[in-house]
């Protein structure tokens, strides 16, 4: 379904710089997640309206044959047309001012099924134009959860022969014959001058035997391989696996470099079985770009066993300074920190502290004694938990203080537990995929961040066995970390009656400058909706998806539980403008002008993590013509 805005035009539209396109998953190749457009200003982005919007066809809410979806696309702009992929694997081609579609990529013998998540996942498309023109010379990639790479001419959505076989690039081939899972492609590849950069997702939570984590180069042309950069030594295969890049990379043309965000690895929370150093584990790598070669790497978490996964591509941005800038990149991290490092040498800009955290007391563990922790920029989301939020408590009768009492909790990095640890904060908290957004003349980072207080709980293997004799590992929080010697719980800290133990706010936005260090200013962000109410501004919510700033001095960004889509002004964090959408946006917008009109539009799709409402909806707004 299409609705459009009347084209009637009062006003010839003011002139104002303008960004034609958006190419990448954040904009552009530096994750920087900002547009230079400035039509929609602070005063007038109170007059947005809808100028069109489509329902894809391609949702799911899991009660069918078809399982849940989960749908976190950025739509790019690029050859004068908006791509976007969906969780069904298809692309559609659309106008950017009108929402008509140009054409419909439909793949033949798609797998919908879960195979490496729990829900079928669509992070979007890759834009890729070679030199000259004809068929195939601009390309659209879209990737699949059986780790298929489709190729399709941008011009017409028809694949591509000469990638892969028939313009499918089968990423398994480079897996292990004997993997329990696919490398699945679920987030769209980076473009690094002609090559397409390769991270999967896996099953991570299963087992402790993995598929080492691994970065493939191809040709973007042919899909040939070019390099391979390995994130655990080879003779590690069958005692651990993973700490692969499951979520977006960002580039540096210029110096010819490439960075990882590597995850941690497998077991997520037990590590007994993999004392040994893995140095790239759970780290920000820097590789040339042209052998994939490591150029620097610096680890974020010691010995993870906390599943802190390096969540999100690191931000490129040459900070402004007295003395000239310094070439910087800003990782944000599930602990809620981000390190501000030369993106050149891996230094730290800001002093990195190595600081003693608890030890663990399970027996076969080796938990790391100190981690690094940043001095700068001061973490949102705080260095401790807050204590038990009384309304909770009270409402459930006590339950929150009682459980509490019974759980280990000694800060930062409390390690997991067999009587069960509070996790603050947890894997599901911090900073998220999505990142920050920066403006490259200020050197300001607006970032949201999430407070989620979580249960960690491990369990002897003869009991977890037990408990799940009947199936109920598959109703979720269950994970059995085979080939360990414990099975592992993992619940959100919440009392009988779904409200959070732990004090609001549970979103937070935050602006940071980068060249001192310093948060400007630090707001609640989102509302929290429970019951069919929304709770107070002040609590907040928690969030999935990034956002995006304007050199007019906007914030635009979904993420909310409360399915709205928001701009903030960027001096202050007011809300100066919201709207209704069909389900949480856990997406990044994409801002652009196309014919002198600038448009924001959204991919609405939800995330079952922070609520079990789906969509299909892509929508687009505008001011007034």
């Amino acid at each position: 379904m299409i609705r459009i805005l009347p084209a009637l035009i009062l006003l010839a539209p003011a002139a104002h710089a303008q960004q034609t396109e958006w190419t990448g998953f954040h904009g552009n190749g530096m994750a920087q997640k900002y547009s230079a457009s400035t039509q929609i200003t602070p005063e007038n982005v109170g007059d947005l309206e809808m100028a069109w919007e489509i329902h894809t066809g391609d949702v799911s809410d899991g009660s069918g044959d078809i399982p849940g979806t989960v749908w976190s696309a950025t739509p790019i702009l690029a050859n004068d047309l908006l791509y976007v992929g969906t969780p069904f694997y298809r692309i559609l081609a659309v106008h950017p001012d009108t929402g008509e579609i140009a054409w419909t990529y439909e793949p033949d013998d798609t797998t919908l099924e879960p195979l490496s998540q729990p829900e079928l996942k669509n992070r979007g498309v890759t834009y890729w134009e070679g030199e000259g023109d004809g068929p195939c010379a601009r390309r659209v990639y879209i990737g699949t959860m059986d780790a298929e790479l489709h190729a399709v001419d941008a011009d017409t959505g028809e694949l591509c022969a000469d990638f892969g076989e028939g313009g499918i690039l089968d990423v398994n081939q480079w897996n292990k014959p004997d993997a329990n899972f696919p490398l699945s492609q679920l987030q769209p590849p980076t473009v690094f001058r002609d090559k397409l950069l390769l991270g999967w997702a896996g099953k991570d939570w299963h087992d402790a035997a993995n598929p080492l984590g691994s970065v493939f180069a191809v040709d973007a042309r042919t899909g040939e391989l070019d390099w391979t950069f390995h994130s655990i030594p080879e003779d590690y295969d069958g005692v651990t696996g993973t700490s692969n890049v499951w979520t977006a990379m960002s580039v540096d043309e210029e110096n010819g470099l490439a960075f990882l965000p590597v995850s941690s690895p497998s077991a997520d929370f037990y590590g007994g079985t993999r004392t040994d150093p893995i140095p790239l584990a759970t780290s920000v790598t820097a590789v040339n770009g042209d052998t994939g070669e490591v150029v620097w790497s610096r680890q974020l978490v010691n010995h993870d066993i906390w599943d802190y996964d390096t969540v999100a591509a690191p931000t490129l941005v040459d900070i402004p300074g007295e003395g000239g800038s310094t070439p910087a990149l800003v990782q944000p991290t599930k602990m809620g920190y981000a390190f501000v490092l030369n993106r050149l040498t891996g230094e730290p800009i800001f002093p990195i502290e190595d600081t003693p955290v608890p030890a663990t007391d399970v027996e076969g563990e080796v938990s790391s004694p100190t981690q690094p922790i940043p001095t700068l920029p001061k973490s949102p989301i705080g260095d401790d938990w807050g204590g038990v939020f009384g309304l909770a408590d009270i409402a459930s009768f006590g339950y929150c203080s009682h459980k509490f009492d019974e759980l280990r909790y000694e800060g930062r990095y409390t390690p997991p537990s067999l009587e069960g640890t509070l996790a603050y904060p947890a894997t599901a908290g911090g900073f998220q995929w999505g990142g920050g957004a920066v403006d490259p003349e200020s050197g300001i980072l607006y970032i949201n961040s999430s407070r989620v207080a979580q249960i960690y709980q491990l369990i002897e293997r003869e009991d977890y066995d037990t408990m799940t004799s009947g199936g109920s590992e598959a109703e979720g929080g269950l994970f059995p970390m085979t080939g360990t010697p414990y099975g592992f719980s993992l619940t959100n800290f919440l009392n009988p009656i779904g409200m959070p133990c732990w004090k609001p706010p549970y979103g937070l936005m935050s602006a940071i400058d980068l060249k001192s260090g310093e948060t400007l200013w630090e707001r609640p962000f989102g509302q929290t909706q429970q019951w069919g109410f929304y709770m107070p501004e002040s609590w907040g919510s928690p969030t999935i998806g990034g956002p995006v700033v304007t050199a007019s001095g906007l914030i635009f960004i979904g993420a909310s539980m409360d399915a709205r889509v928001r701009a903030l002004d960027a001096a202050t964090g007011d809300v100066l403008w919201k709207a209704q959408v069909d389900a949480p946006a856990v997406s990044i917008p994409a801002v652009y002008d196309h014919d002198g009109q600038q448009y924001v539009v959204f991919a609405v799709g939800g995330n079952s993590i922070i609520k079990p409402q789906v969509a299909d909806q892509l929508i687009a707004f505008t001011l007034p013509k």
